[in-house]
Protein backbone atom coordinates (compact mmCIF):
# COMPACT_ATOMS: atom_id res chain seq x y z
CA UNK A 1 0.00 0.00 0.00
CA UNK A 2 1.09 3.54 -0.79
CA UNK A 3 2.32 5.89 1.94
CA UNK A 4 1.29 9.14 1.73
CA UNK A 5 2.59 12.39 3.15
CA UNK A 6 1.16 15.69 4.57
CA UNK A 7 4.00 18.36 4.19
CA UNK A 8 2.87 21.59 5.67
CA UNK A 9 3.94 25.62 4.98
CA UNK A 10 3.60 28.17 6.19
CA UNK A 11 1.28 31.99 4.56
CA UNK A 12 2.99 34.22 6.29
CA UNK A 13 5.85 36.44 4.67
CA UNK A 14 7.16 38.70 7.76
CA UNK A 15 8.56 39.07 10.60
CA UNK A 16 6.09 41.62 12.72
CA UNK A 17 8.09 44.53 11.29
CA UNK A 18 6.63 44.29 7.51
CA UNK A 19 10.07 45.08 6.47
CA UNK A 20 11.61 42.22 7.67
CA UNK A 21 11.21 38.88 5.33
CA UNK A 22 10.42 35.55 6.14
CA UNK A 23 8.82 32.62 4.98
CA UNK A 24 8.94 29.11 4.10
CA UNK A 25 12.50 27.58 4.17
CA UNK A 26 12.76 26.04 0.71
CA UNK A 27 15.17 23.49 1.05
CA UNK A 28 13.35 22.46 4.51
CA UNK A 29 10.69 21.13 2.05
CA UNK A 30 12.49 20.16 -1.15
CA UNK A 31 15.09 17.54 0.59
CA UNK A 32 12.31 15.96 2.57
CA UNK A 33 9.92 15.76 -0.48
CA UNK A 34 11.98 14.35 -2.82
CA UNK A 35 12.83 11.61 0.08
CA UNK A 36 9.01 10.79 0.43
CA UNK A 37 9.22 11.30 -3.28
CA UNK A 38 12.26 8.23 -3.83
CA UNK A 39 10.29 6.11 -1.33
CA UNK A 40 7.30 6.06 -3.82
CA UNK A 41 5.10 8.14 -1.22
CA UNK A 42 2.05 10.48 -2.42
CA UNK A 43 2.21 13.65 -1.49
CA UNK A 44 0.00 16.65 -0.69
CA UNK A 45 0.72 20.43 0.88
CA UNK A 46 -1.32 22.21 3.29
CA UNK A 47 -0.93 25.70 5.08
CA UNK A 48 -2.57 27.44 7.47
CA UNK A 49 -5.15 29.22 5.18
CA UNK A 50 -4.16 27.13 2.13
CA UNK A 51 -3.20 29.27 -0.70
CA UNK A 52 0.49 31.13 -1.49
CA UNK A 53 3.25 29.79 0.24
CA UNK A 54 5.83 32.59 -0.18
CA UNK A 55 9.36 31.97 0.55
CA UNK A 56 12.16 33.12 2.99
CA UNK A 57 14.75 35.03 1.39
CA UNK A 58 17.59 33.42 3.36
CA UNK A 59 16.85 30.35 2.19
CA UNK A 60 17.39 31.90 -1.62
CA UNK A 61 20.71 32.43 -0.83
CA UNK A 62 24.43 30.31 -0.60
CA UNK A 63 24.93 28.50 1.04
CA UNK A 64 21.06 27.56 1.78
CA UNK A 65 20.16 27.57 -1.81
CA UNK A 66 21.33 24.10 -2.92
CA UNK A 67 21.30 22.09 -5.91
CA UNK A 68 17.51 20.66 -4.61
CA UNK A 69 16.08 24.28 -3.73
CA UNK A 70 17.17 25.37 -7.02
CA UNK A 71 15.62 22.59 -9.22
CA UNK A 72 12.11 23.10 -7.31
CA UNK A 73 12.29 27.26 -7.51
CA UNK A 74 13.13 26.35 -11.53
CA UNK A 75 9.95 23.89 -11.97
CA UNK A 76 6.69 25.96 -12.59
CA UNK A 77 5.31 22.71 -12.12
CA UNK A 78 6.67 22.96 -8.45
CA UNK A 79 6.39 26.09 -7.71
CA UNK A 80 2.56 26.00 -8.41
CA UNK A 81 1.99 23.93 -5.34
CA UNK A 82 3.39 26.12 -3.51
CA UNK A 83 0.94 28.61 -4.72
CA UNK A 84 -2.32 26.87 -4.46
CA UNK A 85 -1.60 24.38 -1.32
CA UNK A 86 -4.71 23.27 0.39
CA UNK A 87 -6.22 24.39 3.41
CA UNK A 88 -6.80 21.99 6.83
CA UNK A 89 -10.23 21.99 6.05
CA UNK A 90 -10.26 20.82 2.84
CA UNK A 91 -8.22 17.72 4.25
CA UNK A 92 -9.30 14.22 5.07
CA UNK A 93 -6.46 12.76 8.29
CA UNK A 94 -7.67 9.40 7.09
CA UNK A 95 -5.93 10.18 3.35
CA UNK A 96 -2.04 10.22 5.17
CA UNK A 97 0.10 8.18 7.25
CA UNK A 98 2.15 11.19 7.96
CA UNK A 99 2.41 15.16 8.12
CA UNK A 100 5.25 16.85 8.27
CA UNK A 101 6.21 20.28 9.71
CA UNK A 102 8.57 22.35 7.70
CA UNK A 103 10.15 25.79 8.54
CA UNK A 104 11.25 28.46 8.45
CA UNK A 105 10.74 31.23 11.08
CA UNK A 106 6.93 32.83 9.64
CA UNK A 107 5.57 29.51 10.92
CA UNK A 108 6.26 30.62 14.23
CA UNK A 109 3.24 33.22 13.93
CA UNK A 110 0.70 30.62 11.80
CA UNK A 111 1.34 27.03 12.88
CA UNK A 112 1.17 26.97 16.90
CA UNK A 113 -2.89 28.13 17.31
CA UNK A 114 -4.35 26.72 14.10
CA UNK A 115 -7.05 24.27 14.91
CA UNK A 116 -7.20 22.60 11.84
CA UNK A 117 -3.55 21.87 11.98
CA UNK A 118 -4.20 20.51 14.89
CA UNK A 119 -6.48 18.35 14.52
CA UNK A 120 -5.02 16.43 11.64
CA UNK A 121 -2.16 16.22 13.59
CA UNK A 122 -4.19 14.65 16.68
CA UNK A 123 -6.03 12.23 14.31
CA UNK A 124 -2.96 11.18 12.25
CA UNK A 125 -0.97 10.46 15.60
CA UNK A 126 -3.77 9.03 17.32
CA UNK A 127 -4.62 6.59 14.37
CA UNK A 128 -0.85 5.23 14.41
CA UNK A 129 0.73 7.20 12.15
CA UNK A 130 3.45 9.72 12.74
CA UNK A 131 3.87 13.08 13.53
CA UNK A 132 7.36 15.49 11.91
CA UNK A 133 8.53 18.09 12.25
CA UNK A 134 12.00 20.30 11.22
CA UNK A 135 13.57 23.00 12.69
CA UNK A 136 11.22 25.89 13.59
CA UNK A 137 8.18 23.25 12.25
CA UNK A 138 8.51 22.50 15.60
CA UNK A 139 6.21 25.30 16.31
CA UNK A 140 3.18 23.92 15.30
CA UNK A 141 3.42 21.01 17.88
CA UNK A 142 3.42 23.59 20.77
CA UNK A 143 -0.72 23.94 21.33
CA UNK A 144 -1.35 20.44 19.70
CA UNK A 145 -3.52 18.00 22.21
CA UNK A 146 -4.79 14.14 22.23
CA UNK A 147 -8.26 13.70 22.69
CA UNK A 148 -7.18 12.73 26.23
CA UNK A 149 -6.88 16.99 26.72
CA UNK A 150 -3.08 15.88 27.00
CA UNK A 151 -0.64 17.87 25.16
CA UNK A 152 0.81 15.50 22.41
CA UNK A 153 4.88 17.03 23.12
CA UNK A 154 4.46 16.74 27.12
CA UNK A 155 6.93 13.64 28.45
CA UNK A 156 8.16 13.18 24.22
CA UNK A 157 11.72 13.54 23.66
CA UNK A 158 12.38 16.07 20.18
CA UNK A 159 13.90 18.60 18.90
CA UNK A 160 14.03 22.14 16.83
CA UNK A 161 15.62 25.15 16.10
CA UNK A 162 17.68 26.22 18.97
CA UNK A 163 17.84 29.17 20.79
CA UNK A 164 21.86 28.96 20.63
CA UNK A 165 21.23 28.91 16.69
CA UNK A 166 18.82 31.81 17.12
CA UNK A 167 21.60 33.88 18.28
CA UNK A 168 23.95 32.51 16.23
CA UNK A 169 21.82 33.51 13.19
CA UNK A 170 21.29 36.95 14.74
CA UNK A 171 17.22 37.18 14.47
CA UNK A 172 16.91 36.19 17.96
CA UNK A 173 15.86 40.24 18.53
CA UNK A 174 13.03 39.55 15.98
CA UNK A 175 11.85 36.31 16.47
CA UNK A 176 8.26 36.62 18.38
CA UNK A 177 8.94 34.01 20.97
CA UNK A 178 11.72 31.42 22.12
CA UNK A 179 10.14 27.92 20.68
CA UNK A 180 12.75 25.87 22.82
CA UNK A 181 11.66 27.09 26.05
CA UNK A 182 8.34 27.60 25.34
CA UNK A 183 8.67 23.09 24.63
CA UNK A 184 10.24 22.89 27.78
CA UNK A 185 7.32 24.69 29.25
CA UNK A 186 4.96 22.20 27.90
CA UNK A 187 6.96 19.67 29.37
CA UNK A 188 8.57 18.25 25.85
CA UNK A 189 12.11 16.56 26.74
CA UNK A 190 13.41 18.55 24.22
CA UNK A 191 17.55 17.49 22.88
CA UNK A 192 19.68 19.01 20.42
CA UNK A 193 23.06 18.45 18.97
CA UNK A 194 26.06 19.36 20.38
CA UNK A 195 27.12 21.24 17.04
CA UNK A 196 25.41 24.15 16.15
CA UNK A 197 23.49 23.79 12.70
CA UNK A 198 24.95 20.27 12.34
CA UNK A 199 22.12 17.67 11.43
CA UNK A 200 20.28 15.83 14.41
CA UNK A 201 17.02 14.20 14.24
CA UNK A 202 15.33 12.77 17.72
CA UNK A 203 12.52 9.99 17.09
CA UNK A 204 10.34 8.82 20.32
CA UNK A 205 7.93 6.08 18.69
CA UNK A 206 6.29 7.91 16.24
CA UNK A 207 7.04 11.82 16.96
CA UNK A 208 10.32 12.42 14.84
CA UNK A 209 12.30 15.54 14.77
CA UNK A 210 14.78 17.89 13.03
CA UNK A 211 16.78 20.37 14.67
CA UNK A 212 18.06 22.64 11.75
CA UNK A 213 17.61 23.09 7.72
CA UNK A 214 20.21 20.42 7.55
CA UNK A 215 18.24 18.15 9.22
CA UNK A 216 15.68 17.70 7.01
CA UNK A 217 16.69 14.88 5.08
CA UNK A 218 17.76 12.70 7.57
CA UNK A 219 14.75 13.89 9.49
CA UNK A 220 12.30 12.27 6.08
CA UNK A 221 14.84 9.19 6.28
CA UNK A 222 13.90 8.33 9.75
CA UNK A 223 10.18 8.78 8.98
CA UNK A 224 10.40 6.62 6.37
CA UNK A 225 12.19 4.21 8.18
CA UNK A 226 9.66 4.27 11.05
CA UNK A 227 6.82 4.25 8.70
CA UNK A 228 8.00 0.76 6.76
CA UNK A 229 8.33 -1.08 10.42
Amino acid sequence: MTMRILNVVTNVAHYEDPSELTGLWLSELTHAYHVFAEAGYEQRIVSPHGGLSPLEPRSLKFPNYDKSAKAWKADDAKMALLATTASPDEIDSADFDAIYFTGGHAVMYDFPDNEGLQRISREIFERGGIVSSVCHGYAGLLNTTLSDGSLLVAGRKLTGFSWSEEVLARVDKLVPYNVEEEMKRRGARYQKGLIPFAPYVVADGRLVTGQNPGSAKATAKKVVSVLGV
